[in-house]
């Protein structure tokens, strides 16, 4: 997991509530064992037609939003099952940030888990910020984990809360494996004091 810091980006507008993880990559796409693959998947129903040309009417296939790394979508995203695939999905599209006024506890869970931020913004301020951006041509945003700041493409400055164990987490690109691996020398001396070899 690498670890985030301050991204700069084009952003994508998805204002869709309750947005679930069956939506954002279906069932029949979940047969990899690997965490990467899933990318090309994501949002597979809305963004195709049954023939496998992509829907103009979709967000995603705007050409503004192209190559975006933040997503602002709507409320409770990530809902519905467990599935960590869904975060993979996210992340292995191009998605660094999901900014949402809330999201489905596993989900975002998940997300933290794998380097995915999810910052949750009051539905005002999320609107506010869907609204400074530029249909037409796209924009860019700065999402600063460091200083919990959102810089709108109006440049406005937007304050985030995020619990202090995901960002430790995320600041240093710690996965469950490297959180583990930062008492090492305790594990080591725990095991030599018990005879565990």
């Amino acid at each position: 997991m690498r670890a985030f810091r301050r991204e700069t980006g084009r952003v994508a507008v998805l204002d869709r509530p309750d947005v679930d993880t069956d939506q954002i990559i279906p069932k029949q796409f979940l047969k990899r064992i690997e965490r990467t693959g899933y990318g090309e998947f994501l949002f597979y129903d809305w963004r195709y037609d049954e023939d496998g040309r992509e829907r103009p009417g979709f967000e995603l296939n705007r050409p503004e939003f192209a190559g975006a790394r933040i997503l602002l979508a709507g409320r409770n995203f990530g809902c519905g099952s467990s599935r960590e695939h869904a975060a993979w999905a996210l992340q292995d599209y191009g998605f660094d940030v999901v900014v949402a006024p809330s999201f489905g506890d596993i989900f975002r869970t998940n997300a933290g888990k794998i380097g995915l931020l999810a910052i949750a913004l009051p539905d005002d301020e999320l609107k506010r910020l869907m609204e400074s951006v530029n249909l037409d041509t796209g924009s860019e945003v700065t999402v600063d984990l460091e200083r919990c700041t959102i810089v709108a493409p109006d440049g406005r400055e937007v304050p985030f809360a995020i619990d202090e164990s995901t960002r430790h987490r995320l600041l240093h690109g710690l996965d469950d494996i490297g959180l583990t691996l930062q008492h090492e020398d305790e594990i080591a001396a725990y095991e030599a004091a018990h005879g565990i070899a």
